[in-house]
């Protein structure tokens, strides 16, 4: 019996699913290996973080309050974001407070201060402070407690000194003047910012959330509640671009390459196009490689879903006739 002859679309149905996960694999492997140069669009709750953080730059009255609300399952699409944010403050002189209620998001948050760090002069109790970890049982009392006097409301940072005796506390009281509150969180924790800081202070609140938390914040930035959000790997990559192409950009003068910050603009953000092999440190560009290799995976199981659908139909009308 003569055996019939296998189409295209046959050959796809009855491929072996481990070669599927193979060419998956690559598609996300050689990404990372060798990172290429992909469009990264800025979308405008990134643009609003970065914007109303840039408004801080050199000033001693205005600060930015970063709080870790998450562990180590998130920080692929997290830490990214944190470092970003915390370049950026440290570029352009802006103060910065972090803390955590998570014991473990304690060891997150100093990774990201020392990642962070290294690139920049900057000395703790004058440029930032970090409060560190405080129990969750006194959560709420510190967020209330910040919209009156953040030194009663945080006595102690991180290392033991008195909060009220820092440099940095000179012309900083409470959310008038610690005006930014940006919570990273996997979960709904932006929500207690928003409800008291925010509600009660009339603080401006801003969230890095993971993708799948997303949508469940999209309602408070159409309202006002929050300024902006990143989400995901994809808002680290924006937040990153932004960093590259307005805090540090380097212009060569006197002969020299000299960070120069520049202003926000549109046309300028239109026209730049940052080359991922001029980044030398790896961290400063982590999101922007991993969107790289998520997109092409994520262009792979779309053409592997369209080809297994096509092939099952066109059979399907094969086997009725």
């Amino acid at each position: 019996m003569a055996k019939t002859k296998m189409n295209f679309f046959d050959r796809m149905q009855a491929l072996d699913r481990r070669y599927i996960y193979l060419v998956v694999a690559l598609a996300i492997i050689l990404p990372l290996i060798i990172p290429f140069n992909s469009k990264t669009y800025v979308t405008e709750p990134v643009e609003n973080i970065y914007k109303k953080i840039d408004s801080f730059s050199g000033r001693k009255d205005r600060a930015v309050l970063m709080c870790f609300s998450h562990d180590a399952s998130t920080m692929a699409e997290l830490f990214p974001m944190e470092v970003a944010i915390l370049r950026h403050c440290f570029q352009r002189n802006v103060q910065v407070f972090t803390i955590c209620f998570m014991p473990p998001a304690k060891p997150l948050m100093d990774f990201a201060l020392q990642t962070a760090k290294e690139d920049y002069t900057v000395q703790s109790g004058v440029d930032y402070v970090n409060f560190g970890y405080k129990p969750y049982g006194i959560f709420l009392p510190i967020v209330l407690g910040m919209g009156d006097d953040i030194s009663k409301a945080v006595e102690t940072d991180d290392e033991g000194r008195i909060v009220s005796n820092l440099e940095i506390m000179k012309e900083i009281k409470n959310y008038n003047e610690m005006n930014l509150v940006v919570d990273f969180a996997a979960s709904a924790a932006v929500q207690t910012w928003i409800t008291y800081a925010r509600a009660r202070f009339g603080a401006n609140v801003a969230a890095g959330v993971t993708a799948v938390m997303a949508a469940d914040n999209f309602p408070y930035l159409q309202t006002g509640q929050l300024i902006g959000m990143l989400a995901g790997l994809k808002g680290a990559a924006e937040y990153e671009k932004l960093v590259d192409v307005f805090a540090t950009h380097k212009e060569m003068v006197n002969g020299v390459e000299t960070v120069v910050p520049r202003s926000f603009s549109k046309e300028i953000l239109k026209e730049s196009w940052i080359k991922l092999s001029d980044i030398k440190n790896p961290v400063y560009k982590t999101a922007r490689t991993g969107m790289n290799a998520q997109t092409v995976a994520h262009i792979m199981i779309i053409v592997f879903i369209a080809l297994g659908n096509i092939g099952y139909f066109v059979n399907k009308k094969k086997n009725e006739n």
